[in-house]
C-alpha cells in the first residue's frame, strides 16, 4: 500500500471515527475463556490440525496452538474455533497498515 494511501486512510479513520479493523483489514478477535475463539477479516486456513490452526491475514498470520481444536463455523473472512485454546500468535509482515 502506497504512503498516501495509508495517510488518507488514516485521515479518514480519525475524522470519522471508524474502528481501524474496519478501515485496514485487520484481524478482530473474541476468545470466550480458553474455548472458543472466532476470528473476522481473515484470509484463509494455511494449515490445520488438532493441535495448530494457521490463517493467513491480509498483513501476515495468525497461529493457534491448543488441543482438541476444530473449526465450528467457516466463512469466507469469518472463523469460530473451539477447543481448548492455550496459545495465539501474530506473526505480523513488518508493513505498517
Amino acid at each position: 500500500m502506497s504512503r498516501i494511501s495509508r495517510k488518507l486512510q488514516k485521515w479518514t479513520q480519525e475524522m470519522l471515527d471508524l474502528p481501524q479493523d474496519l478501515l485496514f483489514d485487520m484481524p478482530r478477535l473474541t476468545l470466550i475463556g480458553n474455548q472458543e475463539l472466532h476470528v473476522e477479516n481473515h484470509r484463509g486456513v494455511r494449515h490445520f490440525s488438532e493441535e495448530r490452526l494457521v490463517l493467513s491475514l491480509t498483513q501476515g498470520e495468525l497461529a493457534i496452538s491448543g488441543s482438541q481444536l476444530a473449526i465450528q463455523a467457516i466463512q469466507s473472512n469469518e472463523v469460530t474455533i473451539i477447543g481448548t485454546i492455550h496459545n495465539i500468535q501474530y506473526i505480523g509482515t513488518g508493513e505498517k497498515p
